[in-house]
């Protein structure tokens, strides 16, 4: 697939008929579900079996893979800032970067099962990426910001080394036990950052 073909324009989603919008949006749960358990490229005719329509729905609303990559990126971005919120209005601030650094961990497998299509993308559409990387940023520094200031962790740990500590995570090779090796990485690096109360 070359990069020409993801400017092929997809129906937009708030101009679509309620029942479309539907299979559209089960599509792309269903894609992030998939490429998550999936190290390599999932088969486009599993995604629309699993999420029971056809595969002439899926290109309709899709009419290529990377059309559909893009979706479930930002899909999974748009989820990982809005539970920044959600995980600071409801637990201690220190729970609420470790939950979310949790989730992290749920986007990086959902990225590594489209690795190949992001790299695509990332030629054809480098302001999503910079979209990404920002609406990340904002996530972790507010989460960061409101923990260290109420002193649950070190004041001396900056947004740029926690996302590196993180994105070091995603270089694991790939093996049964990368979900729970990422997830013990997670509590040694909280182990790090908190401080002791």
């Amino acid at each position: 697939m070359s990069s020409a073909e993801t400017t092929t324009p997809c129906p937009a989603p708030n101009k679509l008929r309620a029942d479309a919008r539907r299979n559209r949006d089960k599509l792309v749960e269903t894609a992030a579900t998939v490429f998550a358990e999936k190290a390599g490229e999932a088969a486009l005719e599993d995604i629309a079996r699993q999420a029971g329509v056809g595969i002439g729905t899926l290109y309709r609303h899709f009419p290529t893979r990377e059309h559909l990559v893009e979706a479930v990126y930002r899909r999974e971005l748009e989820g990982l800032a809005a539970a920044a919120a959600d995980l600071s209005a409801n637990h201690p601030p220190d729970v609420a970067l470790e939950e979310w650094t949790r989730r992290f961990v749920g986007y990086m497998a959902t990225k590594r099962g489209m690795a190949n299509s992001l790299r695509i993308l990332m030629t054809s559409n480098s302001a999503l990426f910079a979209e990404g990387a920002g609406l990340v940023r904002g996530a972790l520094d507010s989460l960061l910001q409101n923990a260290s200031s109420q002193g649950f962790v070190r004041k001396d740990i900056e947004t740029t080394d926690l996302l590196h500590a993180l994105s070091s995570i995603y270089s694991i090779p790939d093996s049964p036990e990368w979900r729970q090796r990422a997830h013990r990485l997670i509590g040694l690096l909280m182990d790090g950052l908190r401080t002791q109360r």
